[in-house]
């Protein structure tokens, strides 16, 4: 299974990828918006970790133009954006699911 993990924070992104590699993943990072955008739009993933707050572009509008493209790979928000509103609002963008930081690796 191949992952992208769009993640601007160095220790989260360790911690990550550690335990998704340990289960057998395939994991890409991407470390700005653009980048993952890029990303999503041309490498085929089974599956989308993506952070709200990030540099270049914010993970909504990441979202909002993958969903743009028909691209219907699952995404999953893993954020400190924790409020009701905040998850009502990416799960109604298109995420599949809301993680907010911090958070357990079995948890994801």
């Amino acid at each position: 299974m191949r992952i992208l993990l769009v993640e601007d924070d160095k220790g989260i992104v360790r911690f990550v990828k550690k335990g998704l590699l340990e289960n057998s993943f395939s994991v890409d990072v991407a470390s700005n918006g653009e980048e993952g955008l890029e990303y999503a739009f041309h490498k085929g993933y089974d599956l989308i970790v993506l952070d709200i707050l990030l540099p270049k572009l914010d993970g909504r509008e990441v979202l909002k133009k993958i969903r743009s493209m028909d691209i219907q790979t699952p995404v999953i928000f893993l954020t400190a954006k924790d409020s009701e509103a905040d998850i009502v609002h990416g799960l109604n963008l298109g995420a599949d699911d809301y993680l907010t930081k911090p958070f357990s690796f079995n948890e994801l």
